[in-house]
């Protein structure tokens, strides 16, 4: 079944109701391919193979059932997202035996169209970090070269969907955790805008930065997955009461003629790789060749976008994981002798370096003293973000630029220089702070590093219509990847 590998999840489906391949089929093909590339992948923390297949031969006894999307679709999910009965580790040593008892619900909304659960991808620890390095079980590699990063925090995800071990993933993006590893993989992943997909379920780090969104091979694909987990959720404060759009009728436009593109200067100015802004400005040509108008424009506050991220995430963090105290659940020290100890030895065990350094960093700008000196004008200057992408938004349709200034970096390259990691975000996290949606799509082979490169398009608040229309006619423009070649 290994002609399956290269399908899309569209096709997939179409072959299913067809019945031209079964449930059972599909599910072992994804199990086999697994089994031949985690060896040196490692994008999976779990694998649900028994519980799979058992789904799978159900479905195969009833029948196709043509009203769910997703119907014996296997996927996989980040392992942030509660899966009942199966563990949920954030990839953190401190939830090692967590396991929940309810789904998310972007989980349960995949199951109710019909889609297989067959693994949960990797992670930096807690979805901090850019490389999936900070994983307390494994450290993910790139299916294009096993010698570099897939991208973070969602690079499991990334590197699940390129390394066809299933059809499609949901990653989640705090500061471009499904953009910057979709870029540095060559898939295709959205952070929708925020509040359209509930994050209920999700455990969170920085909560009003946070989204779940859907990483696979084709924009199609992406559309169809955002079709079914998007929408209003009653018990999610943070949850839109909007319909969702029909996303997949998006993908219908034949041009670009009176779309207005817009070019932010900062995005294309030094610091950029010259290999991932060639490679970028020829898809920018493609837009203009389909008859988009390009417009230059100006995000001014954008060169404050990195320290304004991390105060406001770090602190965020800082309060969303005093709840992992080794009391209520998950991993406690046995060498703790009184409360304090329990405390002070759970987390310095349970948790990672990197972790435990946004917890400090996020303890202290919250600190008396220093609230109104960092995290105060941290917030003053987040608004400042968003309204330069507001104006910005009000000449053009769409904005595009590199979704990483680099290609895939080796493993181990950075990992001793965190500030440097940092930066590694830099056209990625301005957007979380605007909370508005952004797409990484591949459009190209770097140059020299023969390595995947994304453009990002960033769009109107649920306008992700736009978003998908302007990306499949690019996509169909654009030569293919083709098979990774680190597999």
């Amino acid at each position: 079944m290994s002609f399956l590998y290269d399908k899309s999840l569209s096709e997939i489906r179409s072959l299913l109701l067809a019945k031209e391949l079964t449930v059972t089929e599909v599910v072992e093909a994804c199990l086999k391919r697994i089994e031949e590339t985690e060896p040196s992948v490692q994008a999976l923390i779990s694998v649900q193979a028994e519980e799979a297949l058992e789904q799978a031969r159900a479905m195969d006894e009833a029948g196709p059932n043509e009203s769910k999307p997703l119907w014996g679709i296997p996927l996989t999910v980040k392992d942030l997202l509660c899966t009942k009965g199966t563990k949920t580790t954030c990839g953190s040593k401190i939830l090692e035996n967590f396991e929940p008892f309810y789904d998310a619900f972007a989980v349960a909304k995949l199951k109710e169209a019909g889609a297989v659960i067959i693994g949960k991808a990797n992670m930096d620890e807690f979805a901090m970090g850019s490389s999936t390095e900070n994983s307390a079980y494994k450290a993910t590699k790139n299916p294009w070269d096993l010698n570099k990063v897939p991208g973070g925090s969602s690079g499991g995800s990334a590197a699940c969907v390129t390394a066809s071990q299933a059809f499609g993933s949901l990653g989640t993006d705090t500061g471009g955790s499904i953009r910057q590893p979709a870029s540095l993989c060559g898939c295709v992943g959205l952070k929708p805008t925020y509040g359209l997909v509930s994050r209920r379920g999700m455990v969170a780090y920085g909560s009003s930065l946070d989204q779940i969104g859907p990483m696979t091979r084709s924009v199609e694909d992406n559309a169809r997955l955002l079709q079914v987990i998007a929408g209003h959720d009653e018990k999610d404060s943070t949850s839109v009461d909007a319909p969702a759009a029909d996303y997949l009728a998006a993908l219908n436009r034949t041009d670009l003629k009176g779309l207005n593109v817009g070019l932010p200067k900062e995005f294309w100015a030094e610091g950029l790789d010259g290999e991932v802004e060639s490679a970028c400005r020829a898809a920018v040509a493609k837009l203009e060749e389909l008859g988009a108008e390009l417009v230059e424009v100006e995000l001014p506050h954008s060169s404050y976008a990195i320290a304004t991220y991390y105060i406001i995430a770090m602190a965020e963090a800082s309060s969303n994981l005093a709840r992992f105290d080794g009391v209520r659940y998950g991993y406690r020290s046995d060498e703790a002798e009184n409360l304090l100890d329990i405390y002070v030895k759970s987390r310095s065990k349970g948790f990672g370096d990197e972790v435990q350094r946004r917890i400090m960093l996020g303890t202290y700008v919250l600190s008396s003293g220093y609230y109104d000196a960092y995290y105060k004008k941290a917030a003053q200057v987040r608004r400042l973000i968003r309204e330069d992408y507001l104006k910005a938004l009000e000449q053009c349709d769409v904005l595009v630029g590199p979704a990483s200034p680099v290609t895939a970096w080796n493993v181990g390259e950075l990992t001793s220089d965190p500030l440097k990691m940092y930066l590694m975000d830099i056209y990625t996290i301005s957007l979380n702070l605007a909370g508005l949606p952004g797409l990484s799509l591949p459009v190209g082979l770097g140059a020299d590093s023969n390595m995947p490169v994304g453009l990002q398009l960033l769009g109107k608040e649920f306008d992700e219509a736009t978003l998908y229309s302007v990306a499949s006619l690019l996509e169909e423009k654009t030569e293919q990847l083709g098979t990774p070649a680190g597999l």
